[in-house]
């Protein structure tokens, strides 16, 4: 018997896990599923890649899917803050309800979305901005939504867009269940969320953020020089040769500069960056899930949410000022209880912030050179 049946979830969603081939609950799904069951209001942290989607869903989904809805009004909202998590949010929730189900996001026409909204979703998931927008024109109407969940809620409440989604929860009445959850959820991001919805009573859950960058990813560190570091990413991405590796810079004028030296050097790649169609952007990341691509580059507007199986390499090219983003680019690896490697490179100075990091974060990070056309340890090259 499916574990999750223990955890109070029906049998028809249990045969549609299994479908995919999921029939044991991770340890988030264990703890938080319960909680959201019980009508509470929960925000939640869990390492990136446990399971937070399925965590979350499968309590909502069960408790809208067993209430009589005449007036095919919305009964979940989902919000994210970027186009490419909302889609995945949109595609798992598809692949376990045959509830009818909206996405909603900005750099897509507004007319089609809002005639889409006339076929009644009953889940409606989007981008804080294009969700306000709507609900602004009186196109889409949530106050009486049975729940809302803020997913990426530490994005969510960044200064960008912490406005819009302050105002989006305020248009949910007081009956409307909230859920947030994160890989890191900070004091801030709770004191954002408490002031957000000051009539709600939420339940904390923090499972630890460690476990995952200490047991399940490698991390190692190259040093260049900022003028180097272009060379040095082609160099390893020949040694390597990897079957998916995510390249990150967190300038979004540097990653096209990477992509047109990599391709230069006849280097199979492609860079995802803010300015480029959803439809492009969509196809883009199909090509790199798929395998066709085996190599992506991006800024860490893409960092957060990004869920790709079996990607082995996270090389980044540069060492984030948040810590956060740290976690959040190295999390894109290991998901679902594999392993991958981070790689960063790094001058003098990020390698001395990199060390600081190490032990804030417990992590071991190997140092590690090229020679010969592999990858090895400098003492390595000393010995030969």
């Amino acid at each position: 018997m499916s574990g999750f049946y223990e955890l109070g979830i029906n049998e028809g969603l249990c045969q549609k896990l299994a479908a995919l081939g999921i029939s044991e609950p991770t340890a988030v799904q264990k703890k938080v599923i319960p909680e959201i069951a019980a009508q509470k209001n929960v925000v939640f942290q869990s390492a990136t890649g446990s399971g937070k989607t399925f965590a979350f869903l499968l309590p909502l989904l069960q408790k809208i899917e067993g209430e009589p809805n005449p007036t095919k009004a919305v009964r979940l909202v989902i919000v994210s803050p970027t186009f490419e998590l909302a889609s995945q949010l949109k595609q798992a929730a598809a692949s376990v309800t045959d509830l009818k189900c909206g996405l909603f996001i900005g750099g897509a026409p507004l007319k089609r979305q809002i005639d889409s909204l006339k076929e009644k979703p009953a889940i409606v998931v989007g981008t804080p901005s294009r969700l306000l927008e709507l609900c602004r024109l009186k196109k889409l109407k949530i106050e009486n939504a049975a729940a809302f969940v803020l997913d990426e809620a530490d994005r969510l409440a960044s200064k960008e867009i912490a406005q819009e989604t302050a105002d989006l929860a305020a248009l949910f009445g007081p009956a409307t269940q909230a859920i947030a959850c994160s890989a890191t959820i900070t004091k801030k991001t709770e004191g954002f969320l408490f002031s957000a919805r000051p009539d709600a009573r939420f339940e904390t859950i923090l499972l630890p953020l460690e476990d995952v960058l200490r047991e399940k990813i490698e991390h190692w560190a190259f040093f260049a020089e900022r003028r180097d570091k272009i060379d040095l990413l082609r160099s390893i991405l020949r040694a390597l040769e990897p079957k998916k590796a995510l390249v990150f810079s967190s300038r979004a004028d540097q990653v096209e500069n990477i992509f047109q030296k990599l391709k230069f050097k006849k280097i199979d790649c492609a860079a995802l960056t803010a300015n480029i169609k959803n439809q492009e952007r969509q196809s883009m990341l199909a090509r790199f899930k798929g395998g066709k691509c085996p190599i992506l580059i991006t800024s860490d507007l893409s960092s957060r949410g990004l869920d790709i199986p079996d990607i082995d390499y996270i090389i980044q090219c540069d060492l984030p000022d948040d810590e956060d983003f740290f976690v959040h680019r190295s999390g894109r690896t290991a998901r679902a209880g594999k392993s991958g490697v981070n790689i960063v490179i790094g001058d003098e100075r990020e390698l001395r912030k990199l060390a600081a990091l190490e032990k804030k974060l417990k992590i071991l990070v190997r140092p590690k050179a090229l020679y010969k056309g592999k990858v090895v340890a400098p003492a390595q090259m000393e010995s030969d």
